[in-house]
């Protein structure tokens, strides 16, 4: 193997590795729900773009405010995702994986329970790699959803 291959390969391997990172980070912190601008500019870029069961939004500050919105629905939260599949081309990259989420329903406490796939393309940045797409595209559901708030469902 000459050293450019060598290099390219290291290159990718590595590429994957910080974008499963980042993926990871980004799940945990739903968990940790500290939600900032800050936090949005560690995972997103500008533009970005989210669709999932709380609607769908474009902007950064448009996601932040989706999440932060979606969160206050629960007490708290367990995120997990697995089964990563990347696929990076030079700048761009896209990752599809498995999600399943706990989530302990604000004021009774009941468990809602949720397992699908996500689908995202993310893009190289100056900061490294941030979300341009991150949709969560839900399979199954145990117990009951909580309602959700006008904020996320548009007018009636």
């Amino acid at each position: 193997m000459d050293s450019q291959t060598l290099r390219t390969e290291i290159r990718t391997l590595t590429d994957r590795a910080e974008i499963a990172d980042l993926f990871d980070r980004y799940l945990r912190s739903l968990d940790d729900r500290e939600f900032d601008e800050g936090w949005a500019a560690s995972f997103f870029t500008e533009q970005a773009s989210t669709a999932t069961p709380a609607g769908q939004v474009r902007g950064r500050h448009a996601v932040l405010e989706n999440v932060r919105t979606a969160m206050r629905l629960f007490d708290g939260t367990v995120h997990f995702g697995s089964n990563y599949v990347i696929e990076v081309r030079g700048d761009r990259a896209t990752l599809r994986g498995n999600q399943l989420s706990t989530h302990v329903l604000a004021g009774d406490g009941g468990l809602f329970l949720s397992g699908g796939r996500t689908d995202n393309e993310l893009v190289r940045t100056d900061d490294g790699w941030r979300l341009h797409r991150a949709d969560l595209h839900i399979t199954w559901i145990q117990g009951n959803p909580p309602a959700l708030p006008p904020e996320l469902t548009g007018p009636s």
